[in-house]
């Protein structure tokens, strides 16, 4: 978290647009923390896109585009890897961002199956918010609920590895 995925993302998705390329956006419907039809950084850019419930809605809703992004992968179904094979084998680009790991240092969702099929992978690194250094994990600083807790600033945090398993 606060590595500038969904930046990243947004910034590749406006540069397709600037070369006159077709391109529809998704994110999974149960993230509304900062609007419920566009995808929006914690800088407050933003770009419109489709809320979605399933990864094959996708499928569906595609059409005739050059340039699919796709946002906080990792909270989709476990078709998305498949739909994202279909789209690539039409000779669609497909620009995923996702969390790889969990706030438990765990695989999270889809990602490690998209990461082995990925023809590029970026990977971004926050700033370990106690000690400064590259930040690979999300700490949550409330440890009540389930795997999927969707909060921002108020709830996580980025961590080096070191401040992640040695301060609490």
């Amino acid at each position: 978290m606060f590595s500038g995925k969904t930046e990243e993302l947004i910034r590749r998705l406006k540069r397709a647009k600037i070369a006159n390329l077709k391109v529809e956006i998704f994110k999974p419907a149960m993230d509304t923390r900062y609007h419920e039809q566009k995808i929006v950084s914690h800088d407050e850019n933003a770009i419109q896109s489709s809320p979605i419930e399933t990864s094959t809605s996708i499928l569906l809703m595609a059409g005739e585009v050059d340039v699919i992004g796709i946002d906080e992968a990792q909270f989709f179904d476990d078709q998305l890897p498949e739909v994202c094979d279909q789209l690539a084998l039409r000779g669609i680009r497909v620009i995923v961002a996702g969390l790889d790991m969990d706030f438990r240092a765990r695989p999270f969702g889809q990602m490690p199956y998209l990461l082995a099929k990925a023809e590029y992978i970026t990977k971004l690194h926050a700033i370990c918010v106690k000690c400064g250094n590259i930040a690979n994990y999300s700490y949550r600083k409330k440890p009540a609920g389930g795997q999927v807790v969707l909060g921002e600033k108020d709830l996580y945090e980025p961590r080096c590895r070191h401040c992640y398993y040695t301060i609490p």
